[in-house]
């Protein structure tokens, strides 16, 4: 990458080199350094939900098998077959007991083990030529579930899932833990845009100030409760652990008066009450702040909105999870599910489901305004004259680097992290910065290759691979 350290100290300023969202150069140094190290979200377990269920998901230009074993336990594993590198599974999702290679017919267990290959003796000798027993499909490096949420590393060291999250999960929470059963999910819906794929993860990480502009249309119509689209300044941006995100400042009134409000019903508001720690409570209850959307770093976005969906002033909340999944330094493949709470009353999940497709589907109308500003911002950062001009990502800082508003109290916000009320940046630096952090680190050392395959802890005895290979084989 050109200029590295210049481009890094700069956006470690606030002071953003514009080529940044369009430059060859610097996605190669992505898919190097960051892509490969950060963990990756790939599905929800609720996809899931039977013995054999699978899904096959992308990180970058690996594709992965994300199964539920016969013994229930969640597998990703790396869609190659061991022989010459045919797609095992090319359905984007099913369910099967088997994967069979439509190259050569090797098939494997779903949870990766090597379970047939055709005319082994003649082939190759038996096992004296391919050792068969205890082989299997080259796992994902690293793999970690939090709240239902798979999420895998390219990094076989990476730091436990947990622990990357930080302090971030308290806030993921209100998102995907909002009763005992959890949540569940429905899509990707999937589509692509010709936009960087940082632009997004930023917008939705903090750019409050964006709203009154883009989506001023949105809020004319009708389509939610408050007046005007300025509103949002009363809000907040926080940022805790790896990510961070906005809130709206809501009416006074208890926190069953404030989830109400924003179209929730009793016997959900009891259960959230149940699942969060007072803490959780408090942020909304207390401080009247109602979590919105926000970013996991690097490439995560959650959303958490109540439009109305009917006639008369009823709303209704929503939430939806997406992915920011890189193409190219000009375009992003947007991967996004609906979440709705299991428990949840099924005329509930309809309505919900319904504003989840107006606001942020394919379709949605925030999401078409969106996409026009992000085209247009990759556009111009690909030109000669991007690369002369630094753009202003200082919002909420003076010229020594203090803040404008300073951040709120434990008082005034009982949320961890720190939180500032009213428009400010302070969230897109953060994001730019641990990309800056990830970017100047080494290129990782590639891992040790593997000879056939990955050997698994024990061994298939000869009568256990002999009933592996007569059960049925699927796609």
């Amino acid at each position: 990458m050109r200029d590295a350290a210049d481009v890094l100290a700069n956006v470690r300023r606030g002071m953003l080199p514009a080529h940044i969202y369009n430059d060859a150069e610097v996605f190669e140094a992505e898919k190097e350094r960051l892509f490969s190290r950060a963990w990756m979200f790939v599905a929800h377990e609720s996809e899931l939900p039977q013995i054999g269920d699978y899904v096959v998901r992308r990180v970058m230009d690996n594709s992965f098998i994300v199964s539920r074993d016969q013994s229930g336990e969640i597998h990703a594993m790396f869609n190659m077959c061991l022989h010459r590198g045919m797609q095992v599974c090319r359905a984007e999702q099913g369910n099967a007991s088997h994967f069979r290679c439509p190259y050569h017919g090797w098939s494997y267990k779903n949870d990766g083990r090597i379970v047939g290959m055709p005319f082994h003796k003649e082939a190759y000798g038996g096992e004296e030529g391919f050792a068969r027993k205890g082989q299997r499909l080259l796992p994902a490096p690293s793999l970690g579930i939090y709240n239902g949420l798979i999420f895998v590393s390219m990094d076989p060291d990476a730091e436990p899932l947990e622990d990357f999250l930080g302090d971030f999960k308290f806030y993921l929470d209100y998102y995907t833990k909002q009763s005992a059963s959890g949540v569940e999910v429905r899509g990707p819906q999937r589509w692509r845009v010709k936009a960087n794929w940082k632009i997004g993860a930023e917008n939705f990480a903090g750019d409050m100030y964006h709203t009154p502009q883009t989506h001023t249309s949105v809020v004319e119509i009708g389509l939610f409760r408050e007046p005007k689209a300025e509103k949002r300044k009363d809000g907040n941006t926080y940022w805790a652990g790896k990510g961070g995100g906005t809130t709206y400042k809501l009416p006074p009134g208890t926190f069953e008066e404030k989830m109400n409000y924003v179209g929730y019903p009793d016997e959900m508001v009891e259960r959230m009450k149940e699942q969060w720690s007072q803490e959780q409570v408090d942020v909304i209850g207390r401080d009247g702040f109602m979590i919105s959307a926000a970013s996991v770093f690097p490439n995560i976005s959650l959303v958490h909105n109540w439009p109305k969906v009917a006639e008369g002033d009823d709303v209704l909340p929503f939430i939806s999870i997406r992915q920011w999944q890189p193409i190219s330094a000009d375009e992003t493949e947007v991967l996004s599910w609906f979440v709705v709470d299991k428990e949840a009353p099924e005329e509930f999940k309809k309505l919900s489901y319904k504003a989840y497709l107006m606001c942020f589907g394919s379709s949605g109308m925030f999401e078409q305004d969106d996409v026009e500003n992000w085209v247009s911002l990759t556009n111009t950062a690909g030109g000669s004259m991007a690369r002369r001009l630094l753009l202003n990502g200082r919002m909420g800082m003076l010229h020594d680097d203090s803040p404008v508003v300073q951040p709120l109290t434990e008082d005034e916000f009982c949320g961890p992290g720190v939180a500032h009320v009213g428009y400010g940046e302070y969230n897109q630096r953060h994001l730019l910065n641990e990309w800056a952090d990830y970017l100047e680190k080494p290129a990782p050392v590639p891992a040790n290759i593997h000879v056939g395959a990955p050997q698994v802890d024990g061994e298939c005895s000869s009568e256990t691979a002999a009933q592996c290979s007569s059960e049925k084989v699927e796609a």
